[in-house]
């Protein structure tokens, strides 16, 4: 299913408040404070000729977000950089003072931190961010996690030394419980997603998204024409569209929000002209995206910056699994989890489609930008679709240079 978006705040510009959390200045604080995480470095730019030619466009490049900072998710990204804002700033207020990113270490702030419970609901990759934050600074951590998350994400999650509480049903009822139990206890909910009345702690992590969009601007040899995003609740979708809207105003990508098939909200809201709530109906392999209510606060951003919305089935995505495990000419082998390659679904199913194509202008000349959002977060999983293990699929790619982020010819940014 595809549809423009057709909203009557269209390519209006930003809410104030949505610019301020995307802004360039937002997006430069962000990637000071990644400056103070060890290991931090950033991810490679794959380019992918070898399916560019075959579908028949300019090119592809494909931002691997498998390799983020030790968690295998550009979720690495949002929750650890917004709870250590939080900690920060309840830091300040004790203390009186402003404080920094480079105190996050210190005797004042740790006292602060241990005193604080951070906890959110997640399917898997946001939880072990928040998580690994929370550890980071110092704070205890609860973490809640639907039936559906799988017992190797669980473990994942608990590695970072958070408590896992299990909530019958998906991952709405987890947000509802996360929610009722924090206003109880008096822990501090960091949500990916928003809702009436709680919406700057999301647009925090959504403006730790934004360090990603701010990399693969200096490695990109051009700006692209056309962008595949997919959403869960929608808030890398917002980040990254919001961010170039400001980057780039009227000659902005071409952008294309890419939802499960049965997890179509922000589709449905597209469809509808305001935010849906879809109803459940049967679990999707796209776990990291099965979300059955969009943010609030990313669907204001989408509402104005997005160009179209559609949705890819599950075997869509499993084929996309296996086309960048399995790559034709030379394009190297990707690692790209169940929801990481549905970017590559979409563009794969509107290239198919010369009516598509003629809808949002794919021709021999577009370039197009793509995120492999996660890498094999459930190995056991991975190895299951595909047939071989990550470390078998990335063996394949010994013999071919890689495209790596240095290697590329930047373009000038604003």
């Amino acid at each position: 299913m595809f549809v423009l978006n057709q909203h009557i705040d269209y390519r209006a510009p930003l809410d104030p408040v949505d610019s301020g959390v995307l802004s360039l200045e937002a997006a430069r604080e962000v990637e000071r404070f990644l400056g103070y995480r060890e290991g931090y470095k950033q991810t490679p730019l794959v380019s992918l000729p070898g399916l560019s030619r075959e579908i028949e466009i300019g090119s592809i490049y494909l931002k691997d977000e498998g390799f983020r900072l030790g968690l295998g998710s550009f979720k690495a990204l949002g929750g650890a950089y917004a709870v250590t804002r939080v900690v920060l700033e309840e830091a300040a207020r004790q203390l009186r003072r402003h404080v920094d990113f480079s105190e996050i270490y210190t005797p004042d702030v740790r006292a602060v931190a241990e005193a604080m419970t951070i906890s959110c609901a997640t399917d898997g990759n946001h939880g072990r961010s928040v998580a690994q934050g929370a550890q980071l600074v110092g704070a205890k951590c609860t973490i809640f996690v639907h039936s559906g998350v799988s017992e190797e994400r669980v473990a994942a999650i608990a590695h970072f030394g958070a408590q896992i509480i299990r909530v019958e049903g998906n991952y709405d009822d987890s947000v509802a419980e996360a929610s009722k139990v924090a206003a109880e206890h008096g822990s501090v909910i960091v949500s990916d997603t928003s809702w009436p009345g709680y919406e700057r702690i999301p647009g925090l992590v959504m403006q730790g998204y934004t360090a990603l969009v701010r990399e693969a601007l200096r490695q990109l040899p051009g700006p692209p024409t056309h962008v595949f995003l997919q959403a869960g609740v929608g808030g890398l979708a917002a980040a990254v569209a919001g961010h170039f809207s400001i980057v780039f105003g009227d000659n902005r990508p071409f952008f294309t929000v890419v939802d499960p098939s049965r997890a179509a909200c922000l589709f449905e809201s597209a469809r509808a002209g305001h935010p849906v709530r879809v109803r459940y109906q049967q679990s999707t392999v796209m776990a990291m995206l099965e979300c059955y209510e969009p943010s609030l606060v990313a669907w204001r951003v989408l509402s104005r910056t997005a160009d179209a919305f559609m949705t890819v089935d599950d075997e869509d995505a499993i084929r996309a699994m296996r086309r960048l495990a399995n790559p034709m000419d030379a394009d190297p082998a990707v690692v790209a989890g169940e929801s990481g390659g549905v970017g590559v679904a979409a563009l794969l199913k509107v290239a198919a489609d010369k009516e598509l194509r003629e809808k949002i202008g794919l021709g021999p000349n577009a370039r197009a930008f793509l995120i492999n959002t996660e890498g094999a977060t459930d190995p056991y999983l991975y190895e299951k679709l595909i047939g071989a293990t990550p470390t078998q699929v990335t063996a394949k790619n010994e013999d071919i240079v890689r495209e790596e982020a240095r290697s590329v010819m930047p373009f000038q940014l604003r």
